[in-house]
């Protein structure tokens, strides 16, 4: 097979997994890289298309991870390629602060038209998720002229050390790492699979916690921003009842608080809206993007009123290699690939797949406490059968079997139980059954 050979739409094995040239190769990675880093699948990849990662042993394995929700449009996405072949004949880097180009102008206007709301917008662009957290956080307070940060249990915002203070989850993301940045308050998060009270009065319990909590110990009028995830992402996957998003806006609004959507998993096409908020209607003041943006390569965005994006002074914002033009150019055709190829409709076609097939899973398997998520975004948390006591052996189990079969999928969790979904939203119906197919045989042998 030459590199201009369409990569086959379908599983297959060629040896175990791991081969011998990713066991080989997993040797020196040992040798030379940091035992800080995690590996999902023992496997080296060599080529990438769609929904299908082929490794240095010829294994065909079905994608269910997408990088982590980034290859939303799937890998080496033809407008993507293209777009980007075009980009880095021309030129690599000028630093858009230095010489600026056109591309970075077309993906904020694109930012600017796509997100909710039709108020007056302005973006920037950066390299990752966390960076761009950073810097609406940056922006919040520069705006606002105040200091405190509203977050909430089982968020996860990022890897450095103000989005570490940001994120819930101690291990493994924030052990011996700190100290951490101060004026950050986390609030409790409703969550319906473990919560004890009345499920019809929740999301109004939650709310009145939460608004009495920032009212009562930190001051509203000390608070620059609330900043949340639609759905949580590392924590589980967790939704949020029906009315707490738009009640946390209100609230925000009535106390001029910068109401931040943190969309860096959630965006793109990936829950069946382009953005998760826009299932209750929800409008953030500022909203953050990274991930699914540019069909992997790395870019991230704040997208704010425009008032709050100008309210910094010149100079202020800024960074190296934030939009880079190769960046910009692939963030362009995954754009133009989510509206032409209507991947918003496919995300909610794939979302009726996953839930019908985990749901069928979960009738038939009761260490599967609940299934949960949106669109090409859901997750199973698995817990010991009769109880919601978290189950971490039988996912490790769970991973372990699929891995082998070819089947790639991720965990998630605080309690380190759940499975997530987030296949490339442009997986056929028949790749995504075979895939949950060898799901149910991992959990038949349970």
């Amino acid at each position: 097979m030459t590199s201009k050979d369409p990569l086959p739409q379908s599983r297959h094995l060629a040896t175990a997994i791991p081969g011998p040239k990713s066991q080989e190769l997993i040797a020196r990675r040992k040798e030379a890289v940091s035992a800080g880093l995690g590996m999902a699948i023992p496997a080296f990849i060599e080529r990438g298309e769609g929904a299908i990662l082929q490794d240095v042993d010829g294994n065909r394995i079905i994608d269910l991870g997408a990088g982590i929700g980034v290859v939303n449009v799937g890998n080496a996405a033809p407008r993507v390629v293209a777009r980007v072949t075009e980009a880095v004949q021309a030129f690599t880097h000028t630093n858009f602060t230095t010489a600026p180009y056109m591309g970075y102008v077309e993906v904020c206007e694109a930012l600017n038209r796509l997100t909710p709301g039709t108020h007056k917008k302005k973006s920037i662009l950066q390299n990752s998720g966390a960076e761009a957290v950073e810097n609406a956080i940056k922006i919040a307070r520069h705006s606002t002229k105040r200091p405190a940060i509203i977050v909430f249990e089982h968020a996860y915002h990022g890897r450095t050390n103000l989005t570490m203070a940001l994120t819930a989850k101690n291990v493994p993301y924030k052990e011996g790492f700190g100290p951490f940045a101060n004026e950050i308050y986390r609030m409790p998060m409703p969550y319906s699979f473990h919560y004890e009270g009345n499920l019809a009065t929740m999301a109004q319990d939650y709310l009145d916690i939460v608004t009495s909590k920032i009212e009562k110990e930190v001051g509203a009028h000390n608070v620059a921003a609330i900043i949340i995830e639609p759905i949580m992402g590392e924590g589980g996957f967790i939704v949020p009842p029906k009315g707490f998003l738009p009640g946390l806006a209100k609230f925000a609004t009535e106390h001029g608080i910068v109401f931040i959507a943190d969309e860096v998993q959630t965006g793109f096409a990936r829950t069946g809206d382009l953005f998760a908020c826009e299932d209750e209607g929800v409008v953030p003041d500022m909203i953050v993007t990274a991930k699914g943006i540019a069909g992997g390569l790395p870019l991230a965005a704040v997208t704010a009123r425009a008032e709050i994006m100008d309210s910094s002074h010149v100079g202020g914002l800024g960074g190296t290699y934030g939009g880079n033009p190769i960046a910009c150019a692939a963030a362009l055709g995954a754009i133009e690939t989510i509206e032409e190829e209507k991947l918003v409709e496919r995300a909610r076609h794939i979302g009726k797949i996953l839930n019908e097939s985990l749901s069928a899973l979960a009738k038939k398997y009761p260490i599967i406490g609940e299934v949960r998520g949106r669109g090409a975004m859901q997750a199973i948390e698995l817990v010991e059968a009769g109880t919601k006591n978290p189950n971490p052996a039988a996912m490790a189990t769970v991973i372990k079997y699929c891995q082998s079969k070819g089947v790639l999928i991720l965990t998630a969790g605080t309690y380190g139980n759940v499975i997530r979904f987030l296949p490339p939203i442009v997986i056929s119906d028949e790749l995504l059954k075979d895939a949950l197919g060898v799901l149910e045989e991992a959990f038949a042998t349970l």
